[in-house]
């Protein structure tokens, strides 16, 4: 074939890129040119090979996955960035689409789907992984939450009472009620600690 993929491969675990590379290669189209193990280096390699697609993970440290997708997006507006992460949730996935990403796969995918992905996405062609497409296509229409019911919603996760909650956003403790109450409803949820985990699984808030 004439055009060859030139791919970047942008994970913290080496045998999942050394996984990636073996299956990639085996395609006479395609070429893994470099490999990045955080959000930072994934900016700098990409800057400086131009890879025809780049496959990113989301969690990485100390910069992660969508920081990198929002400054490769920002610099290269074209670029076609393809997630692959273990992390469904629809909220995850429509922050990752909008920062920047052209398709949405988990790890789990088949090596088959992978591939099929990146050729298309080399062609300008835009993947969901089909869990994720009907976990979108799910939870499409319903309301999301705000910036302060996230902010709530994290302090939540952290241990923190309604009463802590309002002292370090300076309002008072029935506010931060009022807010729980709007977030248990959005959320379908019974309590906090279910609300947190319904959060974490859509992508609301990070599984650490």
């Amino acid at each position: 074939m004439d055009r060859i993929i030139r791919i970047l491969i942008v994970d913290d675990h080496p045998m999942m890129r050394e996984g990636l590379r073996s299956t990639l290669e085996r395609e006479r189209d395609m070429k893994v040119v470099g490999e990045a193990s955080d959000g930072s280096d994934a900016v700098a390699r990409f800057r400086d090979l131009r890879p025809s697609v780049t496959l990113i993970d989301l969690q990485m440290a100390p910069v992660d996955g969508l920081q990198a997708i929002v400054d490769i997006h920002g610099e290269f507006p074209d670029a076609p960035l393809i997630v692959l992460t273990t992390y469904p949730g629809d909220a995850r996935v429509a922050r990752a689409l909008q920062s920047g990403a052209m398709s949405y796969l988990l790890k789990t995918s088949s090596s088959e789907e992978i591939v099929r992905t990146v050729r298309g996405a080399a062609d300008g062609k835009k993947v969901l992984a089909t869990e994720i497409l009907q976990d979108v296509t799910a939870h499409q229409g319903l309301e999301s939450l705000t910036h302060r019911e996230l902010l709530v919603l994290q302090m939540v996760a952290q241990g923190f009472t309604n009463r802590a909650i309002g002292d370090v956003l300076r309002v008072s403790e029935d506010t931060i009620k009022t807010r729980m109450k709007s977030i248990l409803a959005k959320l379908g949820a019974n309590d906090r600690a279910h609300a947190v985990t319904i959060a974490i699984r859509r992508g609301f808030l990070d599984p650490q």
